[in-house]
């Protein structure tokens, strides 16, 4: 069975090379179908998939054609694990696919809110899927935590788990946080910067000033600035 007769339902939304990705990762047993779209984006198209436990997981896919490569090459040429790479679509696609799966890893095994990543290959992403049964989470815009306050602390938290990691979000807000039983799960880590970088202050002042507007909304004004040291 080719690529294109095993996915020919996304034959209109995924370009050939891109089926076979997904046809490829599919035979090593990340999934075993596609299942639900989650969101379809200028960016990426995200699905949850079953795999052969039974169990359902997430499918990240770049969009080659559609994504905004150029924007991506200004975040991505600032990250000196990136040092080097050419100005080519494709290229900068499957860097920026890659740095995401990096950052969740890192951040995964450093105990923070996030999806655990499965695997990356080009412009597809395998990764956990948080939250119930076939269900994943809702985001932090579309869900208003029954505590704010201790919601909102521990967004603080996990967020010190990625600075003492040394890199900060880069692009952090109500649309990119889940709310899972009250807990904040942090994703879109394909902006995840390293502190070390040129632009690392600037994305990290946005990423504060984004929750600060979005929690005084319900009179909370956690220390978010004191993520950078000790203290709540």
């Amino acid at each position: 069975m080719t690529a294109k007769e095993k996915f020919k339902t996304y034959k209109n939304v995924f370009d050939e090379k891109t089926l076979r990705v997904l046809f490829k990762l599919e035979s090593e047993g990340y999934f075993d179908e596609l299942k639900s779209p989650v969101s379809i984006g200028k960016e990426s198209n995200v699905f949850t998939a079953l795999n052969k436990k039974g169990d359902y997981v997430i499918i990240k896919i770049y969009r080659i054609n559609a994504a905004d490569f150029k924007r991506m090459y200004k975040y991505i040429s600032a990250d000196p694990r990136f040092e080097g790479l050419s100005n080519n679509r494709r290229k900068v696609i499957f860097a920026w696919a890659q740095r995401e799966y990096r950052n969740l890893l890192i951040a995964s095994e450093a105990g923070a809110n996030v999806p655990m990543p499965y695997a990356v290959k080009d412009n597809v992403l395998v990764m956990q899927m948080v939250g119930s049964g076939s269900l994943p989470a809702p985001r932090l815009k579309d869900s208003i935590p029954k505590n704010p306050e201790k919601f909102a602390k521990s967004l603080l938290n996990n967020l010190k788990i990625f600075y003492k990691k040394g890199f900060v979000h880069g692009d952090l807000s109500e649309y990119n946080i889940l709310n899972f039983m009250g807990r904040p799960y942090i994703i879109d880590l394909s902006h995840g910067t390293k502190i070390n970088a040129p632009n690392a202050d600037e994305l990290f002042e946005r990423d504060i000033k984004h929750l600060k507007k979005y929690f005084s909304r319900f009179g909370i004004s956690c220390d978010f600035g004191g993520i950078k040291g000790n203290g709540i």
